[in-house]
């Protein structure tokens, strides 16, 4: 019997309710597995960077209670995102995969079709798969996925008011009727072909949403311009669900805060403003925006007050766990798709620049029952927790998945020499060779920037920067030209890989 698998003893559990005799010690042992098993609850707030948390550092008080429950937690203090933006960055957390590998490389386009079945939701296919998101982009994602999902809350059941009378109404022709409905009435564009339809839908939401609206100085949050949400809402919302649904249970909750626009409550509207901060003014970067640093220190006061409305709404959510009992059997992760980025006359994260702002992100897990804490300094990947996920729930990890079981939680040596990559190629057609690239490699103490195909380097149409990030986290002295030894070891790797990767598409 103990060379029986842990899926071998689930199969033929299930034979009993066909009538098939299953014997004692199978019956016995298989419940004993289906009682270990733990849940999986990963929680994403939308573009929230490392940079900006105070638990690593950042000298406003961001998030003081992700501070205070970090000393029960597993805290990794140098992770980071696979890409720089939504879509590469979550199917990243999703498949185990590289944003070159699963070519989710563009806003709108979704994993290459292979790995419609490869992802987080495939992987745990003996659970009870729930997932929700703010982010329309993360959506276009579950809906490559939804075979292996469970239980797809719709975007829309969130809003406090929404046009979900659309998809149910004219489910055959969603996206006709939607752009029709918009055009009509909502005057996306700044046009609307029916100026009374308009205001009466105005009207309506307006006085749908107006008590709470008093609560948001800066605006309701919302998504595409006025389907508005809270947070404190949907934090209720799913934390209610998670005590109805069956264990055990994974779940993918992706929250849109801290995101733009930066609508954070009355209780944290305005906490920064007038205080002594000064931020570093760094040089401006070869894809700068123009923005002066006048103007990202303003747009960076209501982004801090936002992840502090988002520190104090995850802390609410982990209090509800925990009195449910939830968290005495679940891991808990708290993590970010991406970063956001305020310097080099760069603002928000579509920027072709790989500054550690726009790709370290966040990443604490939480034991079931736990109730001490630990620091990790590796630089880690998004791309390692759905393998360290399924690791410590006893499930096998796929072929396909090319992250790493995170520490502490591995138990053999990482492969020599890992390396940690992020890749942005919003401009390339993702069943091509990518041609235009940038491409981030961190080992050890160091991290290369690789940029290719970009007209404004020139001829050569690429270029390479090199930082030693722990004697110089803010970036400042390229090394690329002194440590020419270095710099061309990890060059040669990752144009090694953006090879291989383009192999089957050339």
């Amino acid at each position: 019997m103990s060379k029986i698998s842990r899926r071998d003893f689930l199969k033929l559990a299930g034979l009993a309710s066909l009538g098939m005799v299953v014997p004692p010690s199978v019956q016995q042992k298989s419940q004993q597995l289906q009682n270990d098993k733990k849940n999986v609850l990963i929680i994403v707030f939308d573009a929230l960077t490392a940079y900006n948390i105070s638990l690593h550092g950042y000298a406003r008080e961001t998030t003081p209670n992700l501070a205070r429950l970090s000393k029960r937690a597993t805290v990794f203090h140098n992770h980071y995102a696979g890409g720089n933006y939504t879509t590469p960055g979550t199917a990243s957390l999703l498949t185990g995969t590289l944003p070159w590998t699963h070519r989710a490389i563009r806003f709108n386009d979704g994993v290459k079709n292979d790995f419609a079945a490869k992802s987080i939701f495939h992987a745990f296919d003996d659970y009870h798969r729930i997932a929700y998101s703010h982010n329309t982009l993360v959506n276009t994602l579950f809906k490559q996925f939804i075979s292996d999902i469970s239980e797809h809350v719709p975007q829309e059941d969130l809003f406090l008011f929404n046009d979900g009378f659309i998809r149910t109404v004219f489910g055959n022709d969603e996206d006709t009727a939607t752009v029709s409905w918009a055009r009509t009435v909502k005057r996306t564009e700044g046009f609307s072909y029916s100026l009374f339809l308009s205001q009466l839908y105005e009207a309506y939401r307006d006085n749908k949403v107006k008590d709470v609206s008093k609560l948001y100085p800066n605006g309701l949050p919302s998504v595409n311009n006025d389907n508005y949400f809270t947070l404190d809402q949907s934090i209720d919302t799913l934390a209610s669900r998670l005590t109805e649904i069956p264990q055990p249970f994974m779940g993918y909750f992706h929250f849109l805060p801290p995101h733009y626009p930066y609508k954070p409550h009355k209780d944290f509207a305005g906490a920064f403003t007038g205080d002594s901060f000064k931020s570093l003014s760094k040089p401006e970067d070869i894809f700068s925006e123009g923005r002066s640093d006048e103007f990202l220190d303003k747009q960076r006061a209501p982004y801090d007050e936002f992840i502090l409305n988002a520190d104090h709404e995850f802390a609410r959510l982990f209090e509800m766990l925990e009195s449910s009992g939830i968290l005495e059997n679940t891991w808990l992760i708290f993590t970010s798709d991406h970063g956001e980025l305020f310097e080099r006359g760069i603002w928000t994260h579509s920027t072709a620049a790989l500054y550690q702002p726009v790709v370290r992100v966040p990443l604490l897990i939480f034991e079931p029952g736990n109730s001490t804490g630990r620091d990790v300094y590796e630089a880690t990947s998004a791309i390692d927790l759905m393998p360290t996920l399924l690791h410590l729930t006893g499930h096998e990890i796929p072929s396909w998945v090319e992250g790493s079981i995170l520490p502490p939680y591995v138990t053999s040596p990482l492969p020599p020499n890992k390396g940690v990559f992020a890749v942005q190629a919003r401009y390339n057609e993702p069943t091509f060779p990518i041609t235009q690239v940038s491409a981030m490699h961190i080992q050890d103490n160091y991290k290369l920037i690789y940029y290719l195909g970009y007209e404004e380097f020139g001829a050569e149409k690429e270029r390479f920067l090199l930082y030693d990030i722990k004697s110089d986290p803010e970036e400042l002295n390229d090394l690329s030209q002194t440590n020419r030894e270095i710099g061309s070891d990890l060059l040669n790797i990752i144009k090694q890989k953006l090879d291989e990767s383009n192999k089957p598409y050339l």
